[in-house]
């Protein structure tokens, strides 16, 4: 079982980087004060759906790192 996890730990560790790696990054004052531009914060397409990924990815490796410290 605890192969398992282990195995499970390397696998979501190594897709959430590469998804973290993957997601574009925007410019840090790409709103700026008074444009009224805040579309920018809606996510759609490809990008919602690897901020979707992102999530999933890091709540199943927090689960498995939780399990392999109480089973190990």
């Amino acid at each position: 079982m605890e192969t398992l996890i282990q195995y499970g730990l390397l696998v979501t560790s190594i897709l959430l980087c590469a998804i973290v790696v993957v997601q574009s990054k925007g410019t840090w004052l790409s709103i700026a004060p008074g444009t009224g531009d805040f579309g920018k914060f809606e996510k759609r397409g490809a990008e919602k759906t690897l901020h979707t990924a992102t999530i999933v990815l890091a709540v199943a490796f927090t689960v498995l790192s939780v399990a392999h410290f109480f089973l190990g």
